[in-house]
């Protein structure tokens, strides 16, 4: 087995290079003299925030806006890469505005009955027109009788939702989608999926932001939007290149100052003396064992494997609940198309970043605009490139298709629907990630088992998505990568404050902030 020895100077280890584990390492070297230590399973910069490159195309696993309520993580986007207004000015200059922010405007839209509805959901002429006499009236008096009548109490996402939108709207642009992505229903699901994600999301709050954004004077550009929900934001910053070239930009600042990034190890044993990590192994792509010593440990790595990698070291109880966390597994199918069949009413090229396939006749849940969030991501403007993304899980029939077969059944699938014409597809790229979205479900009732245990460990910090096994978006998994290099340096141990953030309809950080 060979060893990295830490030296002298204190280490920190950090498990997964991911927009987490990138975070605290760059935090790391700004304001500690802590030697950041990255350790990566895969060969690639990002975790599900890289950006995937086929052809001279780039895909976007999942989508990602870069916009933060969080002042703070806004600016440190900006201090890594400055934001240009507009496409024109980016291009303008190429090689001294390549790494640059895109200012962009967010457009999604539902797609049901072979039609397009706003996301979300908004009771306009057009809406009411689309959905029909009955089905708006059904909406309307399940909307009055969920807002007047004593609300449900919220035990499961289906309890949330009805309680926001109303009974039948919940089953007409919610449910199907959202079983699309999770596997099981919607009242199997924790309510706290919808207080994380959605949080102060209503049908009250979709109207109020509607007449705000129609009557208001005060057309302001802000960015920050501090006063729209978070699903209601209009604008966003977004990298010229991709998600992935930010991060990839971060690790080679972390590499300019010292820090260290290894590839295709996996983390398969923590060792530990008492309340502390000592040191984590691991085997690399050829089989042979590597062992990493440090002070301070973090760990991005999916909650479930952690605990594995414990050993005896883990209770049994403890065990047995990381046994039982279920993780949605996600597929994209990127398709480079001619055009597309469907069109703006004006007969320009639809303007959507991404579109939720709320159609219950296919299995794919999402379509993706590559072109619509960054010009640059397609190597051919005249073309259109477009991801497909499904949910499933590992043991899914769908997860083992040959790439053929999965590209055969993503165009089948847009095909019927009216997407595009399957004769118009040129070339096509399949991209597997696994354990892509944490579950609140399964054994995930009783994690605070977990919780105690990993606490327990004074130089341990979990961070990040699958590192908490929290739906954090990329700005929650920053802020507590943030937040605990903060610890460290002020000598706190509790780890509470990590695992309050994403948890209220304001971040703690800006209240914290606030207060100051």
């Amino acid at each position: 087995m060979t060893s990295a020895s830490a030296g002298a100077q204190k280490t920190a280890l950090l498990i997964g290079a991911g927009p987490a584990g990138l975070t605290a390492a760059l935090e790391l070297q700004r304001k500690t003299g802590i030697r950041p230590i990255l350790v990566e399973a895969s060969h690639e910069i990002g975790g599900i925030s890289r950006t995937v490159r086929y052809k001279g195309n780039r895909m976007d696993i999942g989508g990602h806006r870069f916009f933060s309520k969080s002042d703070r993580v806004m600016q440190w986007w900006q201090q890594i890469m400055p934001l240009v207004e507009d496409a024109q000015s980016a291009a303008a200059n190429p090689e001294e505005n390549d790494l640059v922010m895109l200012v962009r405007q967010r457009q999604s839209r539902i797609y049901f009955l072979r039609r397009f509805f706003d996301y979300p959901i908004r009771l306009t002429a057009d809406t009411l027109r689309k959905m029909g006499l009955f089905r708006t009236i059904r909406c309307g008096i399940s909307y009055m009788r969920s807002a007047i009548l004593p609300q449900r109490e919220e035990k499961t996402l289906e309890d949330f939702l009805i309680n926001r939108f109303g009974r039948q709207l919940y089953l007409t642009f919610f449910k199907s989608y959202t079983e699309k992505v999770w596997g099981v229903p919607c009242h199997e699901i924790s309510a706290e999926w919808g207080a994380q994600r959605i949080k102060g999301l209503s049908l009250t709050s979709v109207v109020k932001h509607f007449l705000k954004k129609t009557f208001s004077r005060n057309k302001s550009s802000d960015l920050a939007q501090k006063g729209t929900e978070t699903s209601l934001i209009e604008k966003f910053l977004y990298p010229k290149f991709g998600p992935g070239q930010l991060w990839e930009h971060v690790a080679d600042q972390i590499r300019e100052n010292g820090g260290e990034i290894h590839f295709g190890i996996t983390i398969d044993h923590i060792l530990t003396d008492g309340n502390r990590i000592v040191g984590v192994e691991g085997r690399n792509q050829t089989g042979g064992r590597i062992r990493f010593d440090g002070d301070y440990f973090f760990s991005t790595m999916p909650v479930r494997d952690l605990i594995q990698a414990f050993g005896e070291t883990a209770p049994e109880d403890v065990k047995k609940v990381s046994d039982g966390l279920i993780y949605r597994d996600f597929i994209t199918v990127g398709l480079l198309a001619k055009t597309l069949t469907v069109q703006e009413a004006d007969g320009s090229p639809l303007r959507d970043n991404w579109i939720y396939i709320q159609e219950p006749d296919v299995t794919v849940g999402r379509l993706q605009i590559f072109n619509n969030w960054s010009p640059w991501l397609i190597n051919k403007p005249n073309k259109v490139w477009i991801g497909l993304e499904y949910f499933c899980y590992e043991t899914d029939p769908v997860w083992k298709l040959s790439d053929e077969a999965m590209t055969k059944l993503a165009i089948d699938e847009v095909a019927r629907i009216g997407i595009l014409k399957a004769d118009d597809v040129e070339d096509a790229h399949v991209e597997r990630v696994p354990k892509t979205y944490p579950c609140y479900f399964g054994s995930y009732d009783r994690f605070d088992d977990i919780r105690r245990f990993t606490d327990s460990f004074e130089n341990l910090f979990l961070v990040g998505r699958n590192g908490m096994h929290k739906y954090n978006n990329q700005d929650h998994s920053m802020l507590t990568a943030m937040t605990a290099v903060e610890n460290i340096v002020a000598g706190v141990t509790s780890k509470d404050n990590l695992w309050s953030i994403n948890t209220e309809s304001e971040y703690h950080e800006e209240k914290k902030t606030e207060t100051a």
